[in-house]
């Protein structure tokens, strides 16, 4: 097993340093919650883009993307057609549901649920948020383990190394630290995919115009998929329809991106961060795919055998790193990948912190002092952390071979479109009842759920009475969180229906409301 140089070990060493120091540097300054949760709500709007963009773009993408358009099973740019529905979804949660969010002194997106109906149902959105962020968190860091295990690392160690230092810069710095890092961590892992660009083209005898010709020939540059293939992620429709609405659950109702808007100066600046980033993320997905269209090229020419070696397509890009660059850009790639997750992880961490405390202790135990708050709030930023960890072990040991940015996208999209059904509940002239809202959410659950088991193979070998049509995917991930999100917003509308007509004329509480 390839072990890191010492130049490119020191490199590795220097960065893992510096995020630890940076939160050092801030820990003095998190004195209450205002401070370590949204960062005193005086960040610019370039800061927050930056970290919006450096908080999604995690292992995940930076390993797994490139696999995408390796494939040599099809794969392609086709993967860009989310990013068209992601603009137009951020566009839409900038100017209908930030307004509300940027209203009074929030902390958690979750409160404005908790305005427009019951506490159940803030905590009901709260919970959901934390299990999935630690569950899609925990295949983050799983990912980013598969780099260093060709280094030489074991899964357990590098699994162990990845949490440890994201924890302890998050735990004392705060909101502030993750912000600064995440800038630093985004010129690193942009540097890192063009550093590796470069190489690719260096790499191949005819340079750009042989990266061209051949990509072209062989079908990888295609990016418009107009079938209607409901089981495929990447078609136009997919795209433009599942991607919007994803994009607008996973920026509008994800506490992990909310959070982000609250330590804006203002809505503007939020709103302008928001839509910006989308375009960001679109010319950092053409970066990645670049690069995996440049590892295929490689491995059909002879020039990457090494390739063949991978047992997943997210393996492949590690592969290349590791065996084809050079000493000391091996390091600064392997410090990009530790970026990547790790700007995502710290992210992750507060924002769990922020949605325990905020949402379920503070409520119920309003009395105690902002210090015993931030104190408990550093305690829960571990204890999430050790959570993803174990998430992340028990990935690895299942020896599951599925695409992990697939993995990620359906818990995120199978989740957060619940979410969004009832942040778009609460936004109607007239909200719901509580109980409306939460059987709506259920049935939501349901529906997604009932459409997710077949693409896990679970129905693949199940009993006879198992339709046949229902033992293969039927619907691809990015139409999960349109499912959710309109099943739960029309059976909550429904059931609010049923329960006013079937309340009676003169109950107790009409009476009180006409006197």
């Amino acid at each position: 097993m390839p072990q890191l140089s010492p130049l490119d070990l020191a490199i590795v060493v220097v960065y893992v340093l510096g995020m630890t120091l940076l939160g050092v540097w801030f820990t003095r300054a998190q004195k209450d919650l205002r401070t370590y949760f949204v960062g005193g709500r005086d960040v610019g709007w370039f800061m927050v883009l930056v970290s919006i963009v450096a908080t999604e773009t995690s292992a995940v993408t930076f390993l797994s993307v490139p696999g995408v358009a390796y494939n040599p099973k099809g794969g392609n740019f086709t993967f860009l057609q989310l990013s068209f529905g992601y603009i137009v979804g951020r566009c839409l949660v900038a100017w209908f549901l930030l307004p509300q969010y940027m209203r009074g002194d929030l902390f958690s997106g979750y409160q404005v649920l908790r305005e427009r109906f019951s506490p159940a149902v803030q905590r009901v959105a709260s919970g959901l948020f934390l299990i999935t962020r630690t569950v899609a968190d925990g295949l983050r860091i799983f990912l980013t383990a598969l780099l260093l295990k060709y280094v030489g690392w074991s899964m357990e160690v590098a699994i162990g190394v990845v949490g440890a230092v994201t924890i302890v810069y998050t735990y004392l710095g705060g909101m502030k630290a993750v912000i600064w890092t995440d800038l630093i961590q985004f010129v690193i892992k942009i540097a890192g995919a063009a550093l590796a660009f470069v190489f690719v083209l260096r790499l191949l005898p005819g340079g750009w115009d042989q990266f061209l010709a051949e990509g072209e020939a062989a079908g990888k540059f295609r990016l418009i998929d107009a079938s209607w293939n409901a089981p495929v992620a990447y078609t136009l429709w997919a795209g433009l329809i599942g991607g919007a609405v994803f994009s607008m659950a996973s920026h509008g109702a994800d506490q992990l991106m909310v959070q982000r808007y609250l330590c804006a100066k203002s809505l503007r600046a939020a709103r302008l961060a928001l839509v910006l980033s989308g375009v960001a993320v679109l010319a950092q997905f053409v970066l990645f795919l670049a690069v995996g269209v440049g590892m295929y090229l490689l491995a059909n020419a002879g020039l990457f055998p090494e390739a063949a070696l991978a047992e997943r397509t997210d393996e492949v890009f590690p592969l290349f790193i590791i065996k084809k660059l050079p000493t000391g850009v091996v390091g600064v790639l392997v410090a990009a990948v530790l970026a990547a997750a790790m700007s995502t992880l710290s992210s992750s961490l507060n924002s769990s912190a922020n949605a325990l405390v905020t949402d379920f202790y503070r409520p119920l135990r309003p009395d105690h002092t902002e210090r015993q708050y931030v104190l408990l709030s550093r305690v829960m930023t571990a204890v999430w952390g050790v959570a993803q960890m174990a998430v992340a072990y028990a990935a690895y040991r299942s020896g599951s071979t599925d695409s992990v940015v697939n993995r990620v996208l359906a818990v995120a999209g199978a989740t957060f479109g619940l979410v969004l059904g009832l942040f778009i509940l609460g936004s109607l002239r007239k909200p719901v009842q509580s109980r409306a809202a939460l059987v709506g959410l259920v049935c939501g659950f349901l529906a997604v759920l009932a459409l997710w088991l077949p693409s896990t193979g679970l129905t693949a070998d199940g009993p006879a009475w198992v339709p046949d049509v229902y033992r293969k995917p039927v619907l691809a991930w990015p139409w999960f969180a349109p499912v959710g999100t309109a099943t739960t917003v029309l059976v909550a509308l429904l059931i609010n229906l049923t329960f006013r007509a079937a309340r009676p004329l003169h109950s107790p509480h009409t009476f009180q409301k006409i006197r």
